[in-house]
């Protein structure tokens, strides 16, 4: 890295704008010009210990490195076609936080963020901790571990993914989602799943209503079901369950084992599957 800017306040539009090679430590990006796109067009930047408080300050980067920094409430949109990120030990407090970037790492981060990762290819997130609305929408190749969320429709149109060990409160997760694998984790959420293509829980403990409808190609392995009802209506699965669920409706096809089921609903002359009690 070339230039350090330390201890600094900027408030003026583009303070930053097309820089190459710097250090930028201790600076907070605030004030009465009230100035966006701070670091836009910038490269092989480095950002540590600095407060971001203005708008859209990482728009069309390459090669960010950000560390125990703050990106306010009022930081909104954040990163936005930014490429080569790597984000230690940072509140990412504004809204959309994170857009059509790709080769992404987060770890050890909070996220306070409605929209939060938008289109994004290739991000890795660990140790971190997550609220969001429509979080990861249409984004391709997330692989996340130890990550906790709390949010609504998360997950939608996710493809090519890996989750393990994460704990995920969130309703309508993971809706169209394709070639996905969840190991090890807790999914707690109202309607999971529907219209999922090519996914697999496994060792997994899954709570909520209606879960896993509509589905293709859908397995569990080892998994426990809580407050399930209504679950695999119209879905291709095969499903090994250890734990008693309330109602399975109408699967198209496959296995479901299942030590105990309350009710089992087969009004559809078109449900093939089969529903085994162990």
């Amino acid at each position: 890295m070339g230039n350090i800017i330390a201890n600094q306040t900027f408030d003026e539009e583009r303070a930053l704008y097309g820089s190459n090679g710097i250090v930028i430590n201790g600076c907070r990006f605030a004030g009465p010009a009230d100035g966006e796109s701070a670091l836009k067009e910038c490269s092989n930047v480095e950002v540590n210990a600095c407060c971001f408080d203005l708008r859209y300050p990482f728009w069309h980067n390459n090669i960010l490195k950000i560390n125990d920094s703050e990106m306010t409430a009022n930081c909104r949109a954040a990163l936005w076609y930014t490429h080569n990120v790597d984000i230690v030990n940072t509140k990412l407090h504004g809204i959309k936080a994170l857009r059509e970037c790709s080769n992404i790492t987060i770890t050890g981060s909070d996220i306070v963020s409605p929209e939060f990762g938008w289109y994004v290819k290739d991000i890795t997130m660990k140790d971190s901790v997550a609220q969001s609305e429509y979080f990861m929408m249409k984004s391709d190749r997330l692989t996340f571990d130890n990550v906790t969320l709390k949010g609504k429709y998360s997950f939608q149109y996710i493809t090519d993914s890996v989750v393990e060990n994460c704990s995920f409160d969130t309703k309508d997760a993971f809706w169209h989602a394709k070639n996905v694998t969840i190991r090890n984790s807790v999914i707690k959420g109202e309607y999971l799943a529907w219209y999922c293509e090519d996914v697999t829980f496994e060792n997994c403990t899954i709570i909520g209503t209606q879960p896993l409808c509509y589905c293709k190609n859908l397995r569990l392995v080892n998994c426990e079901m809580l407050e399930a009802d209504f679950a695999f209506e119209k879905s291709d699965v095969e499903a090994e369950i250890t734990t008693p669920v309330i109602s399975i409706k109408n699967p198209a096809s496959g296995t479901i084992k299942v030590p105990e089921v309350s009710e089992i609903i087969m009004d559809d002359p078109n449900a093939k599957g089969r529903i085994i009690i162990t």
